[in-house]
């Protein structure tokens, strides 16, 4: 989130002071992390007078949606108000990313395939016969597979709105 020198406003203004109030990591000169309401927002701050309001600054680019909703959660945190959900974060994709982490850290471990299964899913009832063809080996492979590449990268995908585009 990019915030700047805004207008005069109505009402009481948020201000550069405000945002020094709640910085907790300052990772240079214009880039900070402030954490209001236990949420944490990562801020670049551009042009900043101490008193004068700020604004927002929003690209207008295929992520704008994710933007909105960052600025949403943002303003509430601002206003000490509860902060919306997060709709990118579901709790499924949460649980999702929590098999896929523990699935690669077994992996990189030396488990096999059938050993994780056996952790995820304690129920599971599987022979050396049958294990090639049952869902849970899939669904196991897939975790690996899709944990390797939330771990390279891919863990931005997460933080993203879904669209039905992708």
């Amino acid at each position: 989130m990019i915030l700047t020198t805004g207008p005069e406003t109505d009402g009481p203004p948020f201000t550069a002071e405000d945002v020094h109030a709640h910085v907790i990591l300052q990772y240079d000169e214009a880039l900070v992390r402030l954490e209001m309401r236990r949420e944490s927002f990562d801020v670049a701050l551009t042009a900043l007078s101490s008193r004068q309001a700020l604004a927002a600054l929003l690209i207008l680019d295929d992520l704008l949606p994710d933007r909105l909703t960052a600025l949403a959660r943002f303003w509430a945190a601002i206003k000490n108000r509860r902060a919306p959900a997060d709709p990118r974060v579901t709790p499924q994709r949460q649980r999702r990313a929590r098999l896929m982490l523990r699935v690669v850290d077994a992996r990189v471990a030396g488990a096999t395939y059938r050993q994780i299964a056996a952790q995820l899913f304690p129920n599971l009832k599987s022979d050396s016969e049958t294990w090639v063809e049952n869902p849970v080996r899939e669904t196991t492979v897939r975790l690996a597979r899709d944990g390797l590449a939330f771990v390279g990268g891919g863990y931005r995908r997460i933080l993203r709105l879904p669209r039905r585009s992708r």
